[in-house]
């Protein structure tokens, strides 16, 4: 285990102080965040980092995973088929006390119901407010890896112009996505790619079909890799041989909304601020009720974290936070923009991803 996760987990300690008793850390990223392990197929098996603020954090794991556990400098429990984890987990827990649990959101029913069983008397809470904490702010080596993510997809947009799409299905244009990430260096990609072409890009996260590109459409790709574990995300529209004056309008709309809303990112701003921003734009435009979803969202292991860019978050932000800004116009069974990059504050904002944002038609 290097000394970067037993640092993250002394902070984590650190802020439970008041909050939890106990943090019950099943395979996530925010497993991967304190201990650098993303144990593969656990399924319904109990698997458990437990910290608490006074006492050793240890694993409880399935015997399968001792190899891989032995690679980690951290104390490690087993269990066996025959069995029952939840009774050796309880075994390690002073109930009496009525401990407060922070357990993740998305940890299974059934595994809560047996929590709440075998850990009587305790209370649950979720672990997000106290690992967003943690997470939002990205130290240097977690920067080298976003960035490099969105190298990644900088170099895919560059070659996906390399290609004719004209004529091309939605879907083959999505695989050839896939392959472009892993040729240039990515794990695979943050989610599975968007390609939405002519009225499909109506709809934001339309899942590519059959449907052949034609003349005349605009093209949405929304993609990311992952690099190191870390998220990217690009959003960029594209027309195919010529476009109409309503279709060249709506994009530079958009274009100027996104540009606005970045030039309004700074240490101290609020995260509504700039979502107010681009939808100010694109309402004096007369597009606002085609603007339907938030202006953008943090970026890390997850490829949706906090802050969230919307009208509702007080947010301010900070040095290191990395996240999107995607404004965008949807006109249904006409077509759709959308124009994203990921966005790091360094005092300003920068830029990560640098492929081209100006209107292009191949």
């Amino acid at each position: 285990m290097k000394i970067i996760e037993h640092s993250r987990i002394d902070k984590l300690k650190n802020r439970m102080k008041g909050n939890a008793d106990y943090a019950l850390i099943s395979p996530s990223s925010n497993l991967y965040y304190l201990t650098g392990i993303d144990p593969v197929g656990t399924g319904e098996r109990l698997f458990f980092l437990v910290v608490s603020p006074e006492s050793s954090p240890f694993i409880l794991a399935p015997l399968m995973y001792k190899n891989e556990l032995e690679s980690i400098q951290m104390e490690f429990k087993t269990w066996e088929d025959d069995q029952n984890p939840y009774m050796l987990l309880e075994k390690e827990i002073d109930t009496k006390k009525k401990p407060v649990f922070a357990i993740e959101d998305s940890l299974p029913v059934g595994t809560f119901f047996e929590l709440n069983r075998f850990l009587k008397g305790g209370e649950f809470k979720s672990i997000s407010t106290l690992m967003s904490e943690l997470r939002i702010l990205k130290d240097n080596s977690e920067l080298e890896s976003i960035r490099g993510a969105t190298a990644i997809v900088d170099r895919t947009f560059s070659e996906i112009l390399d290609h004719k799409l004209l004529g091309m299905s939605e879907v083959e244009v999505a695989d050839l996505i896939t392959e472009l990430i892993k040729k240039h260096g990515g794990e695979g990609g943050s989610f599975d790619p968007i390609v939405a072409s002519g009225p499909n890009g109506a709809n934001p996260h339309h899942r590519p079909t059959a449907k052949k590109i034609e003349k005349g459409e605009l093209v949405v790709l929304d993609y990311g890799a992952k690099y190191n574990h870390y998220c990217s995300d690009i959003t960029r529209t594209i027309g195919i041989d010529s476009l109409s004056d309503e279709a060249k309008i709506v994009y530079q709309t958009v274009l100027e909304a996104q540009e606005n809303a970045f030039q309004k990112t700074r240490t101290g701003a609020r995260a509504k601020d700039i979502d107010s921003e681009a939808r100010k734009h694109i309402d004096s435009r007369g597009f606002g009720k085609y603007f339907i979803h938030r202006t953008g969202h943090g970026l890390g292991l997850d490829v949706h974290e906090p802050p969230y860019i919307n009208s509702t978050s007080d947010t301010l932000l900070e040095n290191n936070m990395v996240f999107t800004i995607e404004p965008g116009i949807y006109l249904p069974g006409k077509f759709g923009v959308r124009i994203e990059d990921d966005i790091l504050i360094s005092d300003t904002g920068k830029r990560l991803t640098k492929a081209d944002r100006e209107l292009m038609i191949i």
